[in-house]
């Protein structure tokens, strides 16, 4: 149950981070640029560097899809009791990506770097994502040097 308690919070907590930060691009306007970072509003209807846009309204349902099939997983695999945060922080971007998806037909991105390259714009969840599938490849690490 504390896993599980674990696993809930950070859902719950990352998805109103993420929609709270959203709120400020999306309808308050927010914008603020320097010479390596911009924060600015972005209507992303692809995926990662707008790759899949041309699928229009399927890529929800495929992205609805693919989290249900990772929450079966999840279940079915017991990853939930081995990675509780790390899911935790997952499962929160991914929801608040889909929101967006569903509820405006695009993700509210607004991290832009340009600072030598450019680089994606991305949002908040993003960000979560990529920190609870390196915290998932870490513990698996570290308890594959534990076993040599």
């Amino acid at each position: 149950m504390r896993k599980f308690a674990i696993f809930l919070f950070a859902l719950v907590g990352i998805f109103f981070i993420d929609q709270g930060l959203k709120e400020l691009f999306y309808l308050q306007h927010f914008d603020w640029q320097s010479k390596c970072i911009s924060l600015e509003l972005h209507l992303n209807k692809g995926v990662a560097f707008s790759m899949l846009e041309f699928l229009g309204n399927k890529l929800k349902w495929i992205q609805l899809s693919l989290v249900a099939l990772l929450v079966y997983l999840a279940y079915s695999e017991k990853w939930l009791q081995k990675y509780p945060l790390s899911l935790g922080l997952v499962a929160g971007g991914a929801v608040g990506n889909l929101y967006d998806r569903f509820s405006i037909n695009a993700v509210v991105d607004y991290v832009y770097w340009h600072c030598g390259f450019n680089f994606a714009v991305f949002n908040f969840a993003d960000v979560m994502i990529d920190v609870g599938i390196a915290l998932i490849i870490l513990q698996e690490f570290i308890k594959y040097r534990k076993s040599k």
